[in-house]
């Protein structure tokens, strides 16, 4: 059966990756992405005309709104849903905690996933199939480290929601769950140290970070038909780390 895969934050390294991973001939993919939507346009040589673009900017509640009429109108209920985006992680002590940065962070990554959810997780119920899919961060394993207070209240918010959506979705056959991978080396950590990434590589017993090729297939597997029993879930993607 053709499948439509809604896919916020699908101009990061990520989610262009999960594209070409997952999109089969019949499918439709709906891809969100900010002011950068160019990142995508290799794919319309495997996707062609099934690959729709939306530039919208999820900090704001307008556009977002006008976001999900305009699917809902289009293409109806999304059957696969892949939410992705989050501001770059900032390294700050709490003391320099920028308010209204971490607003602008939690619309992206919290506020977003839940209107959407609301938008089309009723008529996944109703059709009895579904697929939804959070990023998270290794970082909510055990003790998180330290100056990254924003990134990780928003994560766990959206931690939250996913468990809650889980429970609530599973009697009708739509699973929810979450990929909490360690740090990977994409273009999300432009702001982040050199060092830090450096000290991540050199403390994870697989002697490095996290690659896009590690993490995608295991998403991949929990948007398939074969994951239909998995929900509620959150997968490490680790390398052994933070256990």
């Amino acid at each position: 059966m053709p499948y439509t895969y809604l896919i916020t934050g699908a101009t990061s390294d990520v989610g262009a990756a999960l594209i070409r991973r997952v999109w089969k001939p019949g499918d439709i993919i709906l891809a969100q992405g900010a002011g950068d939507l160019e990142r995508l346009e290799p794919l319309r040589a495997l996707c062609g005309d099934s690959l729709h673009l939306f530039d919208v900017d999820l900090t704001k509640e307008a556009p977002l709104s006008d976001f999900i009429e305009t699917i809902r109108r289009e293409f109806g209920a999304p059957t696969h849903i892949v939410h992705l985006p989050a501001l770059r992680v900032i390294n700050t002590k709490f003391r320099n905690f920028d308010e209204q940065r971490f607003l602008l962070d939690f619309n992206v990554q919290v506020m977003s996933a839940l209107r959407i959810c609301k938008a089309f997780l009723p008529a996944m119920m109703k059709a009895k199939f579904g697929r939804v899919l959070f990023m998270l961060t290794d970082y909510l394993i055990g003790v998180p480290p330290k100056n990254t207070t924003a990134y990780i209240v928003a994560k766990n918010a959206l931690r939250g929601l996913a468990r809650s959506l889980a429970t609530e979705a599973a009697p009708a056959g739509v699973t929810v769950n979450c990929v909490a991978p360690y740090m990977m080396e994409t273009r999300f950590l432009t702001d982040t140290p050199d060092l830090i990434v450096e000290a991540s590589a050199a403390a994870n017993p697989m002697g490095r970070n996290a690659r896009v090729e590690d993490v995608v297939p295991a998403m991949a597997f929990l948007l398939s038909d074969e994951a239909g029993f998995i929900s509620g879930a959150e997968l490490p993607i680790t390398g052994g780390a933070r256990y």
